[in-house]
């Protein structure tokens, strides 16, 4: 495995519609002197980004060839319909396929969503982006169908969005060279998975202290009090058994008054 030693920065690519913000975050806090740069692909580029080593991990959307590659899926979108703010369908929470039937519904050749059967009537020609058919849909050509990231993404006042449920959904995955997994990989795949700083998987962390030690350093604190008791208790008995007692010394005194002879008057 290639020590992070090695790999001075780390490369992320990321996908449209992907926010990588907290991530980066996170990195930044934890590895300052490994900076992380963002590098924004296509999600049809991004398995060819990977393989050409373009970067060292990507955020990217799911199905991909995965011809050596490693994916761990993150999480799935929610799947929306955008429409004009004074259409219909606006009215409504959320609309099925089943309602788009007599509308043409825009498919754009970067399209991420993997349809069995797409709904809607085609348009006369495919717009080349999802940016492209954004603009489509606010002309009133037709409507279109994307991951609920990609209609953010492109938002526009004049437009709204509603979710469709029985839509294939978008999945979104961390993904990179399997034979590649290095240490600063290994760190990016806690930081995605929530794992804490002191998580004993990721980069390697300052060892704990043994409680062994922890305890000998802990009485090694509490001698010098016991022998400053001790030696205060020592003294003060030393004092008394060393020095003049004062029930002797009264007494003394006393017997030397009485055999100092008296005198005669």
């Amino acid at each position: 495995m290639t020590s992070s030693e090695e790999t001075p920065s780390f490369r992320l690519a990321y996908v449209p519609g992907v926010t990588p913000g907290k991530w980066v975050r996170i990195w930044n806090e934890r590895l300052p002197g490994v900076p992380l740069t963002l590098v924004g692909v296509s999600a049809a580029e991004a398995s060819d980004a990977l393989r050409g080593r373009a970067a060292d991990a990507g955020l990217v959307r799911l199905p991909i060839d995965r011809t050596a590659l490693s994916a761990i899926p993150l999480y799935a979108e929610t799947t929306v319909v955008v429409i004009p703010k004074d259409h219909v369908m606006a009215a409504v929470d959320e609309v099925p396929a089943a309602d788009l039937a007599d509308d043409i519904v825009l498919h754009p050749l970067d399209d991420v969503l993997d349809w069995q059967d797409r709904p809607g009537r085609p348009a006369n020609e495919r717009p080349a982006t999802t940016a492209d058919a954004v603009e489509l849909v606010a002309a009133g050509v037709g409507l279109l169908v994307v991951p609920q990231s990609l209609a953010r993404l492109h938002h526009r006042k004049d437009l709204t969005y509603r979710p469709v449920p029985d839509a294939p959904e978008s999945r979104v995955a961390l993904s990179w060279l399997e034979d590649e997994t290095t240490d600063l990989v290994e760190e990016f795949i806690g930081i995605v998975r929530g794992r804490t700083v002191n998580s004993t998987r990721g980069r390697p962390k300052t060892p704990a202290q043994p409680k062994g030690e922890r305890a000998e350093t802990g009485g090694a604190r509490r001698k010098p009090a016991a022998g400053r008791t001790a030696g205060k208790s020592g003294g003060k008995s030393g004092g008394k058994s060393g020095g003049k007692n004062p029930r002797s010394g009264s007494a003394g005194a006393k017997a030397a008054k009485r055999g100092k002879p008296r005198r005669r008057p």
